[in-house]
């Protein structure tokens, strides 16, 4: 039996993303597509067989035609060696174990095989969840979750190490889209399949008053010259690749020939005791 905490109630989100298909809101991975190929054309190789892991394969088929899509599931669909490119695509957040998929995508990898994560990050949807906990501690007395938690990019990284990925970076972009108001903005979060879905958020019904609440405070804190409020998104790219020898290894501790202090070509002051 697995003792993974559960994060996500996943037929919650199945649900979500099955009533956001009618009429998505897809903007964020156009986003995330258009940041892969960028990456992917500074990268000197060809990659022949390609895995995506995504809930949203219209995004992304049409630019990969050859790539074989599987969905963001706890197994991933990934023979192991099978692939020389995984990409997986704006999921991960709602993993119950984010290293858990990254060991799956490193060992479907063949040695040097590229991994290539996009992933929500800390700073997304923080202007929602400071109006929504003011607004929640005034109506209700106490808080709930109501935004998945995002993982800090040190944290990424750290990550894709215990995955075993060899030569990880991570690096963030921020967009910020901007709304008519918040009620505007959830609406939009759940054409994106993004409604919450935590297994420990409440079941109940929220009183009445406090989404107009919350709106009312994000307005307040946020509000934009125009009227209008921002709402950030925080995307993390992650890559790594399967372990191979023909990559740089670091050297061994004591094994250099030279003195970094002599690099420079100045004298050393040795420092008093």
């Amino acid at each position: 039996m697995s003792t993974t905490p559960r994060l996500t109630d996943h037929p919650a989100l199945t649900r979500h993303r099955a009533r956001a298909a009618e009429a998505p809101a897809l903007f964020l991975h156009d986003s995330a597509c258009d940041e892969a190929q960028d990456r992917l054309a500074m990268v000197n190789r060809a990659f022949t067989d390609v895995v995506i892991v995504t809930p949203w394969p219209q995004v992304w088929a049409p630019h990969f035609p050859a790539a074989r899509i599987v969905p963001d599931a706890e197994t991933l669909d990934l023979a192991e060696g099978s692939a020389d490119l995984v990409i997986h695509a704006l999921a991960l957040h709602w993993a119950d174990d984010p290293v858990g998929q990254m060991i799956q995508c490193r060992r479907a990898l063949r040695p040097d095989g590229l991994f290539l994560g996009l992933t929500f990050a800390g700073r997304t949807l923080h202007e929602l969840r400071a109006a929504l906990s003011q607004a929640e501690t005034e109506v209700c007395g106490g808080l709930s979750p109501r935004v998945a938690p995002m993982a800090e990019i040190r944290d990424l990284g750290a990550l894709m190490q215990r995955a075993g990925l060899a030569l990880p970076v991570a690096d963030a972009a921020t967009l910020t889209a901007s709304y008519e108001s918040a009620l505007h903005l959830m609406r939009d979060l759940r054409a994106m399949g993004e409604g919450n879905a935590l297994a420990a958020r409440h079941r109940r019904i929220p009183p009445r008053a406090l989404f107009p609440r919350a709106a009312a405070l994000y307005a307040q804190a946020f509000a934009l010259p125009d009227g209008r409020v921002p709402a950030t998104f925080e995307i993390i790219t992650l890559t790594g690749w399967a372990p191979d020898a023909s990559q740089p290894q670091p050297l061994r501790p004591g094994s250099a020939s030279a003195r970094l202090a002599d690099a420079p070509g100045t004298p050393e002051q040795p420092l008093k005791d």
